[in-house]
């Protein structure tokens, strides 16, 4: 099906979802990043001229207050195919209570400093965005951090891209399964072009995220905004949804557009400024089959999205949700026939 914008006096659901929107309530955005291919390069080499000259793997012993670079292959988020890559650099400073020798006195045990960056892409290998984080490694994770943060303390420092204005923490996240490829510690002579074929360890790191801003269908005094694509009526007890249906909902904070948008400009009517994170609309918790996503011309964070509800939905009330770059929104509530 053509995915074509349409007019449902859209200025007007924009001012008022801008006044109702602070009433909504959504889930925490979790992201559980897994990895691949992880290796750890040592600067255990004072001679400049032999970094990254060797192919074969150079195993090496990290020392205290040594320094690091560290590569992985970001494969899925939240269970999702992903790419990207994760890089880690730090240095290893073990510290703590127990006074054994190179551990510095301390009262709390940590491993070193460190600070991350998550360069994430969808399936498909576009861009979308950056996360930033700094913190300690080793250790308890954050007093209050979800449970499947295992170890590490992390401040999420910011984001680009879908994750800009983002703050949070993170850390370790649930161990790899048995038999997975261990972390690897190499030396700075090993070339890192060959660290797929080298090889490299698995892990899971987990961020809980306060998003700057969250996707949101756009509220109206009468209900969601979302209406039948056929006729733009309006979904309601009066008119419900039929299962099978394409239906059209509007939308806040579905992030950045291919092309992209200049800040403060409003989304063009030619071409189409289609939304450039993955976009999931999940009707009763499943997945919905997304038909076409747009900025809306005119608006500057304002977008449109067609979905097709799901064939033998349920009679009576069903349950709507957005999610974007895997950062989920309010739920919201519409009459299904």
């Amino acid at each position: 099906m053509k995915y074509e914008v349409k007019c449902l006096m859209f200025a007007v659901l924009y001012l008022t979802a801008r006044q109702i929107a602070s009433a909504q309530t959504a889930p925490p955005a979790v992201l559980n990043i897994d990895i691949q291919n992880f290796v750890y390069y040592l600067n255990d080499t004072p001679d400049v001229s032999k970094l990254a000259t060797n192919p074969d793997p150079v195993p090496a012993a990290l020392k205290p207050f040594e320094y690091y670079m560290g590569y992985g292959d970001i494969v899925a988020v939240n269970g999702k195919p992903s790419k990207g890559t994760y890089v880690i650099r730090g240095q290893y400073s073990p510290r703590g209570p127990s006074g054994a020798t190179a551990v510095a006195m301390a009262d709390l045990a940590r491993n070193g400093s460190a600070d991350e960056t998550y360069d994430i892409a969808d399936a498909n290998g576009t861009s979308l965005g950056t996360i930033a984080t700094i913190g300690f490694n080793g250790g308890t994770p954050p007093p209050g951090a979800p449970t499947a943060i295992t170890g590490n303390h992390y401040l999420v420092i910011g984001g680009t891209g879908a994750f800009l204005g983002i703050t949070g923490e993170g850390g370790n996240g649930p161990a790899p399964p048995a038999g997975s490829p261990a972390t690897r510690f190499a030396s700075m002579i090993e070339d890192p072009s060959r660290r797929r074929i080298n090889g490299g360890g698995t892990a899971t790191k987990t961020l809980y995220l306060l998003p700057s801003t969250r996707p949101a269908i756009i509220p109206t005094p009468n209900g969601p905004a979302i209406v039948h694509s056929s006729d733009f009526k309006p979904v309601s007890t009066a008119s419900p949804a039929q299962s099978g249906e394409i239906l059209t909902l509007f939308a806040t904070g579905l992030g950045p557009t291919r092309p992209s948008v200049d800040p403060g400009k409003p989304f063009p009517a030619s071409p189409i400024a289609v939304v450039n994170s993955p976009l999931e609309v999940l009707v009763n918790g499943a997945p919905a089959e997304v038909v076409g996503t747009a900025g809306y011309p005119g608006a500057m964070d304002g977008y449109q999205v067609n979905f097709r509800m799901p064939s033998g939905a349920a009679k009576g009330t069903a349950s709507l949700q957005l999610t974007v770059a895997w950062i989920p929104g309010p739920a919201v509530t519409i009459s299904v026939q």
